[in-house]
């Protein structure tokens, strides 16, 4: 299975190593990374997706980012936003997304401990629903 994978770059050092537990992963799955698209946030990532699905060789796709907790609901409005055109997304060309997205609302501490399992969550998502 040839996988896409889009990385939100706005928690760059932390994307990095989210796409290195879902590059491993993939291995272990038997899935091949096809692309890395690296976007501004998770707000560009659905377009990103659309384009990537739309190709043929591309099966599957994961988003990895992080939207942290803000002072305002912005977070929080962009994360349903974001999650509800990753779902039609999915529908659209019936092909499996994988969302690892950490947050909305994710405090700092937060965020180290759910890069490997967000990650890995993704990518074992987007194997298990290519069976389907």
């Amino acid at each position: 299975m040839n996988l896409g994978i889009v990385c939100g770059s706005f928690h760059r050092d932390e994307v990095e190593k989210m796409l290195e537990f879902a590059k491993d992963e993939a291995i272990s799955k038997n899935c091949f990374v096809h692309d890395v698209v690296w976007v501004p946030g998770s707000m560009e990532a659905p377009l990103a997706l659309d384009r990537l699905l739309q190709r043929e060789e591309i099966q599957g796709a994961i988003v990895l980012g992080i939207i942290e907790r803000g002072e305002t609901d912005h977070g929080l409005v962009m994360g349903h936003s974001v999650t509800m055109s990753v779902i039609e997304l999915q529908i659209k060309y019936n092909k499996p997304i994988g969302l690892g997205i950490i947050g909305p609302g994710a405090e700092p501490e937060h965020i180290e401990p759910r890069l490997e399992p967000h990650a890995r969550s993704a990518v074992g998502a987007v194997a298990a629903m290519s069976s389907e």
